[in-house]
């Protein structure tokens, strides 16, 4: 049986056969002993993705203490659930992104960790604990942002959207660009695509644009 590790773009947390291209995690073991989730969903508001190797080091996958390992299908779905490059294994994304979100807000130089942290969890959740989203004009939305269409999530990309499954993206949708839609990308991450992050998308997403 698959562990429960596997992040949606709704920022809910999966059990699957597929696997991903990111691991990352927020902030600690939310998982019990025998490898299943607790009622937790996050231990910090640091939410981080990570390469799946760096330096040789090994980890067991949600082993006896540190943190609970999870897994994304790429980049974008990362960014949709709330996570940010890890400064550690991903320095040159982290740095890149921080500079990136101190321009989208008005300042200079790199933002600090600790301000993007704070910033980004008022932004994934509601009061409850559900995911929080807004709505946008699917025109005025760049690539790489996440999007709740009906039933199902999509990645926004080349003004289509295509069709999120934990093992790719599997359909592209040609719609209007007046199309009102439920953005699942955080607004912070969104302002920073538009100044020019540009976010990995899984291989799948190049066979359908």
């Amino acid at each position: 049986m698959p562990l429960q590790n596997r992040v949606t773009p709704e920022g809910e947390i999966i059990a699957t056969q597929a696997r991903g291209t990111l691991m990352g995690n927020r902030g600690g073991m939310i998982h019990r002993v025998d490898k299943t989730l607790s009622p937790k969903r996050w231990h910090s508001k640091q939410w981080i993705a990570c390469k799946l190797s760096y330096r040789g080091r090994w980890r067991e996958v949600m082993g006896p203490d540190g943190y609970t390992e999870l897994f994304f299908l790429d980049e974008a779905t990362a960014f949709a659930a709330g996570h940010r490059p890890c400064y550690e294994c991903r320095r040159r994304e982290a740095q890149q992104f921080a500079e990136l979100w101190a321009a989208a807000h008005g300042g200079s130089g790199r933002a600090k960790a600790g301000e993007i942290d704070t910033i980004l969890h008022a932004e994934r959740l509601t009061a409850d604990g559900g995911k929080q989203t807004f709505k946008s004009h699917l025109g005025a939305l760049p690539t790489g942002t996440q999007v709740r269409h009906g039933d199902f999530c999509y990645l926004v990309l080349a003004r289509r959207l295509l069709r999120w499954s934990p093992a790719g993206y599997t359909l592209a949708l040609d719609v209007p660009v007046d199309l009102v839609v439920d953005v699942l990308t955080p607004p912070s991450v969104v302002e920073v695509f538009r100044a020019g992050y540009d976010a990995d998308v899984h291989e799948s997403a190049l066979s359908l644009v």
